[in-house]
């Protein structure tokens, strides 16, 4: 604890929050719409939220500790979405059946060891180039946010620029500020309606059935494998944290075993904002970032314990809002891992395929783009570089041979 108070800084405890506030009003959004398929009451989504804030803090907090790096955790975003398209069909109590099921399947493959050596065998510059095909979409999405509310976005693009040239060590912090200020003077946004309760869980009865164990819990691993611990292992790894994934696997997946009984879906390591808590923003010495993933988990316990007053809060603020304060926070994990995409020649147009296959979006046979980017990326490096025929570009020796002779 006492080296942990010596570490404590304000831009590691805002980055911490800043993570959390993109959750909430990103990825939570993709919850909400599962729920509103599904039917369920405001007090049955607001355990659902108690549930996956828990989840992340209780995994977070541990992760972060014991490892001292920024392991930021939280809930599929990928699996929220696939929930999307399954109820109503699928019962409230076969899903949590399938959340469990999931869980155990995902931490088999932690222990394991496998997850380990299937992510070493990428090459840094393609683990790279997804991570920025992913990071582009949020960036972009801070721009195209203008034609919906112009002077909201410009004013906060203004706002970075003037905040990176003068105050950079708090640039995220006076953003949020002046976001928030902007929302309410130039969007009208009213925070009258927010109250302060308590959250109150509500156990689910898990049902077991072959359908939803097809339809949801394996789906589930697979999209919370390639969409949320590839990309998120790959943020720590090229932020200079090796950290193993048995261990977070393992510890994100016991966690998710009790959360799911009050609607929790699996909670995995963050894909989108770890970048925010293990960039340079955080903290200038990478070894004092874990703080930032310590206040993550502890504003998601803030966020779980008062799940209906922070749902209300952040969907009180403009969509606008939080693309443009996302896209810019993570300005600079796109840049570092371009550099690192294209740095190293040998793998640079594998690295720029699996850059441009992630940031398109692709989606097919409902796995999520950041694994195609891997496996086209990938596949272009093992035939770039020779090693799918065992041998160094075997026609670039007929072609060098070809070009001598002609000269």
């Amino acid at each position: 604890m006492t080296s942990f108070l010596r570490d404590l800084s304000p831009s590691a405890v805002a980055a911490g929050f800043l993570a959390v506030l993109v959750s909430y009003a990103g990825p939570l959004a993709i919850f909400f719409q599962a729920g509103a398929s599904a039917g369920v009451s405001p007090e049955m989504m607001t355990s659902w939220v108690w549930a996956i804030s828990l989840g992340a803090a209780a995994s977070g907090i541990l992760l972060s500790f014991w490892l001292k790096a920024p392991v930021v955790t939280a809930w599929s975003a990928p699996g929220s979405a696939l929930l999307v398209t399954l109820f109503p069909e699928l019962s409230l109590n076969e899903a949590v059946g399938a959340y469990i099921t999931a869980a155990a399947v995902t931490l088999l493959i932690g222990i394991s060891g496998s997850f380990d050596a299937f992510v070493r065998t990428i090459p840094k510059g393609v683990a790279a180039g997804m991570m920025a095909g992913i990071l582009f979409q949020f960036g972009v999405g801070a721009f195209t946010a203008i034609e919906s509310s112009p002077a909201l976005a410009i004013g906060m693009l203004l706002a970075y620029v003037v905040f990176r040239r003068i105050w950079p060590k708090y640039t995220l912090i006076l953003l949020l500020l002046a976001g928030v200020l902007l929302a309410v003077v130039v969007e009208g946004a009213s925070l009258s309606g927010i109250r302060w309760e308590l959250a109150m869980p509500r156990l689910i009865e898990p049902e077991w059935t072959l359908a939803s164990t097809l339809s949801l819990a394996l789906p589930l691993v697979l999209v919370s494998l390639s969409g949320q611990f590839l990309p998120g292992m790959a943020i720590l790894h090229g932020s200079g944290y090796p950290v193993g994934a048995r261990p977070v696997i393992g510890v994100t997946s016991l966690v998710s075993l009790p959360m799911a009984l009050f609607g929790g879906i699996s909670t995995v390591v963050a894909a989108i904002t770890a970048a925010i808590c293990a960039g340079q923003d955080a903290h200038e010495d990478p070894s004092r970032r874990y703080v930032a993933g310590v206040f993550n988990g502890v504003f998601y316990l803030v966020g779980g314990l008062f799940a209906g007053t922070i749902v209300s809060l952040f969907t009180s603020l403009p969509a606008a809002f939080v693309a443009v304060l996302a896209g810019l926070a993570l300005l600079g994990a796109i840049a570092g891992n371009l550099f690192t995409a294209l740095e190293e020649v040998r793998h640079r147009e594998a690295s720029l395929i699996t850059f441009i296959v992630t940031a398109s979006g692709l989606s097919l046979y409902g796995l999520s783009s950041a694994l195609w980017g891997v496996v086209i990326g990938y596949g272009a490096h093992l035939v770039l570089s020779g090693r799918l025929t065992g041998a160094q570009a075997p026609w670039r020796g007929r072609l060098r041979a070809r070009g001598q002779k002609t000269s």
